[in-house]
């Protein structure tokens, strides 16, 4: 048996679905690739945009990539649907390239999950809208959310 364990497990209620969409965004706020790859099976796949990635090692790899070239990275996740062992979310992130060029990332995941609680599957689709500083939604200091911060549907995205 695995000995690894992300809380909350499946199957899913509401609400320990939308606490594992908040842990999963506190996570990918904080940066830290060794520390996210740690919610995901060791053998976990993904589709994310237009790559497949396959296990731990590969997802630490992309994400460290991923954080390099995203300078400023802010992002709200919000759960969409969910099922016993399946959450669906939807997202938007900011960040801004090398010359300074914002953008604002929106997109769906799809994730699956074993029974310790771990990410199996991540499908990702994402597309990216070039924004002004001015058009910054997500001011926030780096790291987590602020829980007053509001979330994508309040901003009516």
């Amino acid at each position: 048996m695995n000995s690894e364990q992300k809380p909350p497990f499946p199957p899913f209620t509401r609400e320990t679905a939308i606490e594992k969409v908040r842990k999963a965004e506190d996570a990918w706020n904080g940066r830290d690739p060794q520390g996210v790859a740690q919610a995901y099976s060791i053998d976990s796949r993904w589709r994310n945009r237009n790559e497949f990635i396959n296990g731990r090692e590969e997802i630490i790899a992309f994400l460290a990539r991923k954080w390099q070239r995203e300078a400023g990275y802010r992002l709200v996740k919000e759960l969409w649907a969910f099922t016993e062992n399946c959450i669906a979310v939807r997202f938007a992130y900011e960040s801004h390239d090398e010359a300074g060029q914002w953008f604002r990332s929106y997109g769906n995941e799809n994730w699956e999950f074993d029974s310790n609680g771990l990410m199996t599957a991540r499908h990702a689709s994402i597309n990216d809208l070039a924004i002004t500083e001015a058009e910054r939604l997500f001011r926030w200091p780096s790291g987590r959310r602020p829980d007053d911060h509001p979330d994508l549907s309040d901003l009516g995205l």
